[in-house]
This record gives C-alpha cells, structure tokens and sequence, in this order.
C-alpha cells in the first residue's frame, strides 16, 4: 500500500513540476507561475477524472429521482425489513440503477486526492512563493480567504444536488450534515497550506460547474420525457 502511494506521490508531483515548467516559460514571476500552476494542474486533473465524476453524479441524480418511490416503499414495508429490500432491489433494477454507483468512482479517486494532499504539502518552491493576496502558499492564508471560499465550494457542490421539492427528515438531516462538513472545511482548510486549498478551491468551482450542466441535462430529460408521456 505504502507503494502504491508513494507511486502517485512521484507521479503526480513529477507531473506538477512539469505543469508549472511550461508555466514558468510563458510567466518567469515566481509569484505567478506557481499559483497559476496550481490552477492549471486542477484543470488537468478535472479532465483526467471528468468520466468517473459524470459517471458519479448521474448515479446520484437518478438515486434522487427515486427519492419519491423509496419513500412510498419505506412507508408501506415499514414493519416488513425483509420486503422491502427486495422491492428496493426491484425498484433499482427496473430503472437501471446501482446504489453503489455514486460510490465507487469516490473510491478509485482515493488515492489521487490523497496524494495530491502530499504533493501540495512537500511542493518544492523558493522560500515566501506568493500568489494574489496570498504571501507563501507553503503556509495557510492568514486572511482565511481561501477557508472560506473552500467551505462554500462544498456546501455549493452538495447543496445542489439535493432533491428541492422534499423536506422529509432524511432530506433535513443531508443538509445539516452538509453545513457541518462546510464548516469543517473551513476550519480544516485554516490548517493546510494554501496551495493545497487553492487547488481544492479551484476544484470545487469545477465541481459546481459541472453540477450545474448535469442538473440542466436532467432537466431537459425530464421534460423530453413528459412531453413524449402527453404525446
């Protein structure tokens, strides 16, 4: 296992050496190149895991749309725990849908997002390497500017996602806990480098982007389907 880490360690901070390289031709400013270096690599990245982030998400946005029907299910087999696991288990097959898809393309991207933790930690800058407001992003931004744009990067991502037109107790207890992990976020993101959450700021941005097409395309096919439904 230790191996295996160290492997994405090399890799991935031998890519980022590269990536800020070819920056550095184009903005010699160590000031620069190494912030924009950062967002550069995020949006390679971004790219690289782009399949298994869609892949993900329409996972997660079909297991919402079932949000109704499971709640019927629970509601009816409320006192028969055998039951109705095997009419979840139906209900999934019929709509084509797997529990576990929104899991485990979280799970191959473990390792890169723990790597890239060491990468952004042991980056090899010259001494007080700025970036905007920020003076060394080896250390954590003292104006907790970054903190807080990562917090609201992550209630942002999860809150869209979240069914709009339900309000059971599961749906509140998902929103409280993501406010709790935006929080933790922030104040987590206060102990880490700024490099590392600038990246994870960056990464957030995308991450709303992209929750925001995946939303208008579930929209579209919505409609597409209502509309042939009244036809």
């Amino acid at each position: 296992m230790n191996a295996i880490m160290q492997f994405f360690n090399n890799t991935l901070g031998a890519f980022f050496n590269f990536v800020h390289s070819g920056v550095a031709t184009i903005f010699p400013n160590k000031n620069i190149s190494y912030g924009i270096a950062i967002i550069v690599f995020t949006i390679i990245i971004r790219i690289i895991l782009l399949p298994l982030n869609i892949k993900q998400m329409r996972s997660q946005l079909k297991m919402t749309d079932l949000q109704p029907e499971m709640q019927k299910l629970q509601k009816k087999y409320k006192n028969d725990p055998q039951k109705l696991n095997t009419e979840m288990m139906k209900l999934y097959q019929e709509e084509g849908v797997n529990p576990l898809g929104g899991c485990l393309p979280l799970l191959v991207q473990l390792p890169i997002l723990w790597a890239l933790f060491y990468v952004f930690k042991g980056l090899n800058m010259p001494h007080n390497t700025g970036f905007l407001w920020i003076k060394d992003l080896k250390q954590p931004d003292p104006y907790w500017i970054l903190p807080i744009l990562s917090g609201a990067g992550t209630y942002l991502s999860s809150a869209m996602m979240m069914p709009s037109d339900s309000n059971d107790a599961q749906t509140k207890q998902t929103k409280l806990m993501n406010i709790v992990m935006s929080l933790f976020f922030v104040f987590t993101s206060r102990i880490f480098s700024a490099a590392l959450v600038l990246y994870y700021v960056f990464n957030s941005v995308f991450q709303v982007g992209q929750s925001y097409f995946m939303l208008l395309e579930q929209k579209k096919r919505k409609l597409k389907k209502l509309n042939k439904q009244k036809a």
